[in-house]
């Protein structure tokens, strides 16, 4: 004999609710689906650590400054991995080959179509410095020229999305 179905907690209800609403909130501000969704599934964890969530007063509100606190947390550490990548240092293939290594079981053609689908979820002025970059071999200052930027953000464009693509290939593993 079975007894009636436990009621969706607080947390529960909350996320079923705003999920979608939720991503869409992300996604509107880092442009990553990917990361959206991960994101997203991160403010249910943080909600579900709260001991007491029926004293939250709106816990709509809480929900939403969670997710923004989860965005500039975000971009802090995008911005520290940003800034700890030293292009000039080394060579394009050095930094590519710093990747995560994968189980010796997925051969190459795995990891390009992976690093595909990485570069795919890049914005456009980083997936094009990238490609100028590493595809084309041109400089900071030629890469600046095509996209319209000075030098120095075309390393940044490259240094970000070198961050973006460990992040995603290590998670991708």
């Amino acid at each position: 004999m079975t007894g009636p179905e436990p009621k969706p907690s607080l947390v529960g209800r909350l996320f079923a609710e705003h999920r979608a609403a939720l991503q869409s909130f992300f996604l509107r501000r880092i442009r990553s689906k990917a990361d959206a969704a991960d994101l997203a599934q991160e403010v249910y964890l943080r909600m579900l650590r709260i001991r007491d969530p029926a004293a939250i007063r709106n816990p709509v509100g809480y929900l939403y400054t969670v997710a923004s606190n989860l965005v500039k947390e975000n971009a802090v550490l995008d911005r520290r991995q940003a800034s700890g990548v030293h292009i000039d240092e080394s060579s394009a293939q050095e930094q590519l080959w710093t990747l995560p290594m994968f189980d010796g079981d997925l051969d190459a053609t795995q990891r390009v179509a992976r690093l595909g689908i990485v570069l795919k979820q890049l914005r456009p002025k980083a997936r094009a410095a990238v490609e100028l970059r590493f595809t084309h071999d041109l400089t900071f200052r030629e890469i600046a020229m095509h996209l319209g930027v000075s030098p120095q953000m075309a390393k940044k464009y490259v240094a970000q999305a070198l961050g973006h693509c460990r992040r995603r290939m290590a998670r991708m593993g």
